[in-house]
């Protein structure tokens, strides 16, 4: 009887054998027992119809498989991991990974895929890792990732992406490694990450980004909060501005290999774990101490830049001896420091010499090797007289020189060009021939009174343009004529009374225009005609006083809108209309006392962060903020002399509020804002002002607005004396014409001059 149990059992693993030696394709390798199947280099132009159904692991590399059809893995429905790469796969057809709901690893790289549809990648609900690299990806169709929730791994490096959309990566729910390095993305839309909460490393080295994108460049809001580790090597950006990267998580951020020529102290300042800075291989020549916000930061890694070792280097390495931060790299000069490392030099060496000893010593410093005329190559680097340049670089300086005119002979090749502290006065026309790669253009402090038209023609590749602290009142309407790339260009501290707009026709290209700190005092209709992509706009004090409400009309993608420091005494809530875009919008410092019904109904749907602070506010309508609670992240109302704010209970995703220094008024009609600090988890800065008994302390710690109708919800905590000795008022709402201005402190009083100061006085509250 064993004997034939034996027999049967012989005879059953043969037949067994048989069938699934049947399944398995005969140009392909299967393995029964690991239930992986290995078609590797066959020719194969289609997935094979006959691969056993139980397959978990399939590797079909380099074969010849165009496309991948809708359904063109319906028989395997276990598979887990799946190797396309080298597959001469041209298109995805939507659907074609349909039915792969086990699968965890899809690997599609070194392919011809260009275009990734919207429903290309449905079906893999199960997916954690996705590799489409090395493909020639140029576009990504919002909504193609959207049924990746498990998704922790995407890479996208290698590709031809030039730009990225909002929403693009919806869905994306566990994402924690995004690689998007090695492509040419020159654009990020600001929504471009939105979702992104799980995401601890993005990579975009390697790309062609010539500022920081929106959706990092924001001051008090990050809209990717757990990124530990940011790679932004090898773009061509040359400035860093003020808090331009908030990541409360960032340990490691590396800026090296990029054309940083200048960076704001307080560039880092909102990323308090930060690490590891690298800054290595730019242009940079002075750095300032960083600013308090980056307690952990260790390491700053200054390697390969043009550092000058001089009493400009003093309060950096003070500062970094002080906070115990290691500086690494090397002096680019003055010559008796040259080479010594920047953490052997003691400050008390850092010194300056006078202003005419340092421009001999950079001369002699930059001309000591030069060979005769004679012998100088033919590619040699070229440089006009009295002025510094570096081949390496591509970068030429002829800063405060003391010049009157602009000097040729610069080389072809230079991306950065540095005049600023000179004495122009004026630009002719044709001023900078020759210099066609120009990147960015430095003429602060020139003393620049008039541009000619076609004064920078011939500058196609120039795409910063600095005009800051000279003497212009107004700009000729050619005078930016030949600048197609021009994005950035700054006029702040000039003369401009009036808005430049003629002169900004020609600068199709035009993303951020700073104009901050003139003497603007008006703002006509049309400003904007011509420069319909302009995203940021800065106009910070200045002397507006009236928005047309057609200003800004044109300026449908405006993201950005500084008005701070004017003299605005309302909200321009006409002028708003048409930001369908608007983010980030700052009034601060306006002597605005009222904000009415619907202020900001206008970017209702887009703003994200507002600034009303340090207005002198007396009162809000209740109504001040419909339409703002679902979607706004920061708000500032800090600095007025509000006692009531309207009802918060709708600001639901506010990442950051203000309340501070108003004299609130700490009874039953603040009960809703109190209600409201209870119920999110957020610091709230809101300080009580009356009644006496509460002054100066936090309105969260004020617990008797539990007696107020409504209040007893709040938590009970224990009462002290100096709580319970007055009991706050039901105080019913005033009617409009009485709801003026509460006096907090009590002065002596003054002569009354005019019989509406007489009224706001007699409406106090007592």
């Amino acid at each position: 009887m064993p004997s034939l149990w034996l027999s049967a059992l012989g005879l059953w693993l043969v037949c067994v054998s048989s069938v699934l030696s049947a399944k398995c394709p005969k140009q392909c390798v299967c393995d029964q027992i690991q239930l992986t199947v290995a078609c590797v280099n066959k020719n194969l132009t289609e997935v094979p119809p006959t691969i056993d159904e139980i397959t978990v692991k399939l590797d079909l590399r380099s074969n010849d498989i165009q496309e991948l059809p809708t359904g063109a893995f319906r028989h395997s429905p276990y598979l887990t991991h799946l190797s396309l790469q080298r597959c001469n796969i041209r298109r995805v057809r939507e659907g074609a990974f349909r039915g792969l709901g086990r699968l965890v690893l899809l690997n599609l790289a070194n392919n011809n895929i260009e275009i990734l549809y919207q429903e290309s990648l449905d079906g893999l609900s199960s997916l954690k890792q996705l590799m489409l690299d090395r493909n020639r990806l140029e576009e990504i169709q919002p909504g193609a990732f959207s049924q990746l929730g498990f998704l922790n791994l995407l890479s996208l490096t290698h590709n031809q992406l030039v730009y990225m959309p909002n929403m693009v990566f919806q869905g994306l729910q566990n994402i924690k490694l995004l690689r998007l390095s090695h492509n040419s993305l020159n654009y990020l839309d600001t929504e471009a990450f939105a979702g992104l909460v799980t995401l601890t490393r993005l990579t975009l080295d390697n790309n062609e980004l010539q500022f920081f994108p929106m959706i990092i460049l924001t001051s008090f809001f990050c809209r990717l909060p757990e990124v530990t580790r940011l790679e932004m090597s090898h773009n061509p950006m040359t400035y860093l501005g003020e808090e331009a990267i908030a990541m409360p998580k960032l340990t490691h951020l590396f800026l090296d290999h990029m054309s940083l020529q200048d960076m704001s102290n307080s560039a880092v300042s909102k990323c308090p774990s930060l690490v590891h800075l690298d800054l290595s291989h730019n242009q940079l020549r002075v750095i300032q101490p960083f600013s308090p916000g980056t307690p952990s930061l260790a390491r700053v890694n200054l390697a390969g830049n043009p550092v000058y070792c001089n009493c400009y280097l003093r309060p950096l390495r003070e500062w970094a001896i002080s906070s115990k931060v290691k500086l690494l790299g090397t002096c680019g000069g003055p010559a008796h420091l040259s080479g010594e490392t920047i953490e052997g030099v003691y400050p008390s060496e850092l010194r300056c010499q006078s202003h005419e000893a340092m421009l001999r010593a950079e001369y002699e410093e930059a001309t000591r090797n030069t060979p005769p005329p004679t012998a100088e190559p033919e590619n040699k680097f070229k440089c006009p007289a009295n002025c510094v340049c570096q081949a390496e670089m591509h970068h030429s300086s002829c800063e405060n020189r003391g010049l009157t005119k602009i000097p040729k002979g610069f080389d072809p090749t230079t991306r950065l060009l540095d005049l600023r502290g000179n004495h122009f006065h004026y630009l002719p026309s044709g001023s900078f021939p020759g210099v066609g790669q120009v990147v960015s253009l430095h003429l602060q402090r020139c003393k620049i009174v008039d541009i000619e038209e076609e004064a920078f023609s011939g500058m196609k590749g120039l795409v910063y343009l600095y005009l800051s602290e000279n003497d212009l009142a107004s700009i000729s309407p050619g005078a930016f004529k030949g600048l197609p790339q021009l994005t950035y260009l700054y006029l702040e501290k000039n003369k401009f009374t009036v808005f430049p707009k003629a002169a900004f026709r020609l600068v199709p290209s035009l993303l951020a225009l700073h104009l901050e700190n003139n003497s603007i005092s008006r703002l006509e209709p049309d400003l904007l005609t011509g420069v319909e992509n302009l995203r940021s706009l800065y106009l910070t004090g200045n002397s507006i006083k009236h928005m047309a409400p057609r200003a800004l009309e044109q300026a449908t993608n405006l993201d950005t809108l500084h008005l701070g420091g004017n003299k605005l005494k309302d909200v321009p809530t006409e002028a708003l209309r048409g930001l369908g875009s608007l983010r980030d919008l700052r009034l601060t410092g306006n002597p605005i006392l009222w904000v009415g019904p619907n202020a900001f109904k206008p970017v209702e749907r887009s703003l994200k962060e507002l600034y009303l602070n340090k207005m002198g506010l007396e009162r809000m309508s209740p109504d001040s903020l419909a339409g703002l609670g679902p979607g706004l992240r920061s708000f500032f109302l800090e600095g007025n002399l509000l006692e009531e704010v309207p009802d918060l209970r709708s600001f639901r995703s506010l990442e950051v509020i203000n309340l501070a220094d108003n004299p609130l008024m700490c009874d039953c009609p603040l009960l809703p804002l109190r209600i409201w600090i209870e119920k999110v988890n957020l610091k709230v800065r809101a300080t009580c002002a009356n009644p006496p008994e509460v002054k100066g302390r936090r309105v969260k710690d004020v617990h008797t607005f539990r007696a107020c109708p409504g209040g007893e919800s709040l938590p009970s905590r224990p009462t002290t004396t100096l709580q319970l000795s007055r009991t706050p008022k039901a105080t019913k709402p005033k009617p409009p014409h009485l709801n003026r201005k509460r006096q907090v402190k009590m002065v002596k009083a003054k002569p009354k001059t005019n019989h509406k100061n007489q009224n706001s006085k007699s409406t106090k509250r007592r």
